[in-house]
């Protein structure tokens, strides 16, 4: 899944969940939808015992840090986008605006780039190539969860 897709993805669960009037609720609703997360990858990966151990604390890590960058930066951007009048803004803090934006994303490519390199002392190859299908098809199942409550 690219970037951006992800960034959509995570800002649309992040909305729908933020609508909830309860604190608690929305907390147990995340957990619930990490828990649903977990199972599903570790039935697509055929994570043996051994393994799990492994990768857990690895993709919990990345997650949390990937989350982060979002939350800290890239809400950041969009933020002062939405508070900017385009027409008012200058061409040199476009520009700004931009390569910020840019940085933010370099570094969660970084990130991920790092995160599959520890992953490949931990699973072979064909796992790891699993895991993206497994993220991507889940993030699918919860979209489509999520248009079909609001369709109700």
């Amino acid at each position: 899944m690219n970037i951006k897709s992800l960034l959509a993805f995570i800002l649309l669960i992040t909305t729908t969940l933020s609508f909830s009037q309860n604190g608690r609720l929305l907390k147990q609703k995340k957990e619930q939808v990490k828990s649903i997360k977990v199972a599903y990858i570790t039935n697509e990966l055929n994570l043996t015992p051994d393994e799990a151990t492994k990768f857990w604390p690895l993709y919990n890590e990345f997650e949390e840090k990937q989350n982060q960058i979002r939350r800290e930066k890239l809400k950041a951007h969009l933020n002062r986008i939405d508070d900017t009048d385009f027409d008012n803004l200058s061409e040199k803090e476009a520009t700004t605006l931009l390569a910020q934006m840019e940085s933010s994303e370099d570094e969660l490519h970084l990130l991920r780039k790092k995160f599959v390199a520890n992953l490949k002392n931990v699973l072979p190859a064909t796992k790891i190539l699993k895991l993206k299908k497994a993220e991507d098809g889940f993030n699918k199942k919860l979209l489509q969860q999520i248009r079909e409550k609001r369709g109700r």
